[in-house]
């Protein structure tokens, strides 16, 4: 039995109260089921910008009808501090996952993603600190190490942020050591290296590039590599991330304040993430033969991605179960048989 398992049956035995903001996202809907089917009473907050409710109508098709009584939505903005304080009520531990995403997004509309990430950030981190939270677990990004081009990264070595969305994530990253130190909040960062899994949007011009990529080969459609596809990422997937997250909360902090790097420890190509997406669709029966276009690279993109996952593995006890291989032999049906809810 892993550690994580241990810690589920702790939870199952003695449930909690938990938040998970951008609860209809692709991250928040997976945290979402995970706590349901483990008896977990869950508050959820989504505005529905970037969240869809089919993610929260699959997470139901997927738990219990007792489990799923213990879900209650709220609808509304982080960027309203009394939606945030309505949310904390009673709430032993907040995963804090609203955000708006994408580099590029960010490059396009800097003031909405400072709305979300940042004003959005404190909001929830003071009705936290209010409601005298256990603990404050939230999102943050590998974007933060910026400029910083040692491989792999370490925690502790951040870089000048190359887009407005990394610098914001920075700025999480600062409220949270100061509202360690000054009140007392514990809080936890993870860093997510490129996370990818079920309910992830496919579509739009900020879609993440696995499930975008999935589905345009699926509809044998022409895929579009920016560079010279030698960029490489450290992609995680989604289960990693459930994993880090519960560790996260239920793991008290000795200093109020951890930063984590939640990922796989490997460097994977965008060539080599192509040709992985049609091997597996080839062993799905879905034939995909048309070559890949390159175009220049992205403003704001780094161009290699590597995490240093020691800190997280031994003070919380990760380990990352599932690897890219793993992840995506899992992905690739979920996305063939879904591919119509993405038309």
């Amino acid at each position: 039995m892993n550690y994580l398992n241990k810690k589920f049956i702790k939870l199952k035995a003695k449930p909690k109260r938990w938040l998970i903001t951008g609860v209809a996202g692709f991250i928040g809907s997976n945290l979402l089921e995970a706590l349901l089917a483990s008896n977990q009473k869950v508050v959820g907050v989504d505005n529905f910008v970037t969240g869809f409710r089919s993610n929260l109508t699959l997470v139901k098709l997927n738990v219990s009808k007792k489990q799923w009584s213990n879900f209650t939505l709220i609808k509304g903005s982080i960027s309203n501090i009394q939606i945030c304080k309505k949310a904390c009520q009673k709430i032993d531990y907040v995963l804090h996952q609203a955000a708006i995403g994408s580099v590029p997004r960010s490059i396009k509309n800097p003031i909405d993603t400072n709305n979300s990430n940042v004003t959005g950030f404190l909001n929830m981190i003071v009705a936290a600190k209010e409601s005298k939270v256990k603990k404050f677990v939230y999102a943050s990004s590998s974007s933060v190490y910026g400029d910083n081009l040692t491989l792999p990264k370490i925690e502790k070595n951040i870089g000048s942020a190359l887009s407005p969305y990394a610098f914001t994530k920075q700025i999480n990253e600062t409220y949270s050591r100061l509202f360690s130190k000054i009140y007392g909040l514990e809080c936890t960062g993870l860093r997510y290296f490129n996370v990818f899994g079920k309910n992830q949007n496919p579509n739009g011009d900020y879609a993440a590039v696995i499930p975008k990529w999935i589905i345009a080969m699926i509809q044998n459609k022409k895929i579009t590599i920016y560079g010279d596809g030698n960029t490489t990422r450290d992609f995680c997937y989604i289960e990693n991330v459930i994993q880090a997250n519960i560790l996260a909360a239920t793991n008290s902090n000795q200093n109020n304040n951890s930063i984590y790097n939640v990922a796989v420890g490997n460097q994977i190509s965008l060539n080599d993430l192509f040709l992985s997406i049609k091997k597996n669709l080839q062993i799905n029966n879905i034939f995909y033969q048309k070559k890949p276009i390159y175009k220049s690279f992205r403003r704001g993109d780094i161009r290699h991605s590597l995490a240093n996952i020691a800190k997280i593995k031994k003070e919380l006890k990760y380990s990352p179960y599932q690897s890219f291989d793993t992840g995506i032999c899992d992905l690739v049906p979920w996305y063939i048989k879904n591919q119509n809810s993405f038309l």
